[in-house]
């Protein structure tokens, strides 16, 4: 039976207070490290673990720091605590509830790297989060656990806690590592990679929050334990942010390959009364949406990739049958067009024409031709920019408009969504000849 491991103890014990969390058998993989193993038996713990980044992509975090060139002593590790994708909120609950936990991560990941020093770089918005950690860093401190010497061994280590300033593209790593630096949060181009050329043109590794926290239980546990749960390529927990028209939203711990069936109508409680399932964006809002014939998918980066669909952060958005899909993606489209840094042209011009677009098929102002307009954006704007918030964009429009295009045609014949008439109001407070100059 699975057992919660990053999880275990929020919601019962207080984990923000440092004795606590010593009780529970904080710190002692510190210890372990940093007195019986060297920085390169850690790293080869985690390589073996095939622990894999929680953040989205997914690639293997032990491999990522390897990458690092051995012949530039300066280097320095960043934690991406910029939790900012739609239907995402595990990492802000690790930071609040058991913040010790991502701090002796943090730890023993700048030991494996030899780190010269580490940022855990917040989003603004997190201001719980950021005293939090605040508060449990001092504690760490005076624990001996932070700064010269740590634990009486040659390692040193601070960590800087830096706070953002609330923009979604800053969850991009170059982004992150701009605003770290000062400067407009846009992302680089690559290569150079950050691990080569990264925060002040040194090395750099960057991981995500969950990924990080995951480090204190290989060490102490051992690789094999982690490699017990999940899957052969996606092993280990994960934590699935489950929201949308559930019955229990919320944050559920369990292995990777769970099915996708088993964390809706099991864990999370089913529909709300009444509704049936209509659709799931299994990773977050940039996911492409997954219908009823997907439910029984293992949540796993292969298998979420096969369905057509990605992993990302398992932030997992229930769709049911009272939702317009339209509307849905109209939502989402705005949401991308605002957050784009503007910095390629695809990405600028694409998220604005689609959010325009579809608010004039909102308002019932659409033309069927408008159809072969978004699903034209795909080749357009997917692969052309610096980075993927321009791909991301066309996740949830491009899946709906395969599997909902009867709702983008009823929206044209004015079945739905009040769709005005002419010299008539609609749903967005506009007349059609107004509708139609958008």
């Amino acid at each position: 039976m699975f057992e919660p491991v990053l999880t275990k103890g929020i919601g019962t014990l207080n984990l923000k207070d440092i004795s606590v969390y010593e009780q529970q058998g904080g710190y002692e993989a510190l210890r372990q490290a940093v007195r019986q193993m060297t920085p390169k038996e850690v790293m080869d713990e985690v390589i073996k673990s095939g622990l894999r980044g929680r953040g989205g992509a997914g690639f293997p975090t032990g491999r990522k720091w390897s990458f690092l060139p051995p012949d530039i002593p300066t280097r320095y590790l960043v934690c991406n605590a910029d939790e900012s994708e739609p239907g995402t909120f595990s990492n802000r609950m690790l930071i609040e509830h058991n913040p010790h936990q991502l701090i002796e991560g943090v730890l023993l990941a700048a030991y494996a790297i030899n780190a010269t020093q580490s940022f855990i770089y917040i989003r603004g918005e997190m201001k719980r989060g950021y005293e939090t950690l605040l508060k449990a860093l001092a504690e760490a401190r005076e624990r001996g656990y932070v700064g010269e010497g740590i634990l009486g061994s040659d390692f040193s280590q601070e960590i800087v806690i830096h706070r953002g300033a609330g923009a979604y593209i800053c969850g991009e790593e170059t982004g992150l590592l701009n605003s770290l630096e000062g400067r407009r949060g846009e992302p680089r181009l690559k290569p150079p990679f950050p691990a080569v050329v990264g925060v002040y043109g040194k090395p750099t590794i960057i991981n995500n929050v969950e990924t990080l926290s995951n480090v204190p239980h290989i060490v102490s546990r051992g690789a094999s334990w982690f490699t017990s749960m999940g899957t052969e390529k996606s092993p280990g927990p994960k934590i699935y942010s489950v929201s949308g028209l559930v019955q229990r939203p919320g944050n559920y711990e369990l292995p990777l390959g769970v099915p996708l069936r088993e964390v809706i109508f099991d864990v999370a409680g089913g529909l709300l009364p009444g509704r049936k399932f209509k659709a799931v964006q299994p990773g977050g809002g940039s996911a492409p949406l997954l219908i009823e014939k997907h439910l029984d998918t293992p949540m796993d980066f292969e298998s979420i990739a096969a369905a057509g669909s990605m992993l990302g952060t398992a932030g997992v958005m229930v769709y049911d049958d009272s939702v317009c899909m339209v509307k849905a993606a109209q939502i989402l489209t705005s949401f991308y067009a605002n957050e784009s840094c503007g910095q390629c042209t695809p990405c600028r011009e694409g998220t604005h024409w689609m959010s325009r677009l579809l608010a004039r098929i909102e308002a019932g102002g659409g033309r069927e031709e408008d159809l072969a307009v978004l699903r034209s954006m795909k080749q357009h704007m997917a692969g052309t920019t610096i980075c993927v918030l321009s791909d991301a964009s066309l996740g949830f429009i491009q899946s709906a408009l395969t599997y909902f295009e009867d709702e983008f045609l009823a929206h044209f014949a004015g079945h739905t969504c009040d769709g005005p008439k002419a010299g008539e109001l609609g749903a967005a407070g506009r007349t059609l000849e107004e509708v139609h100059s958008l």
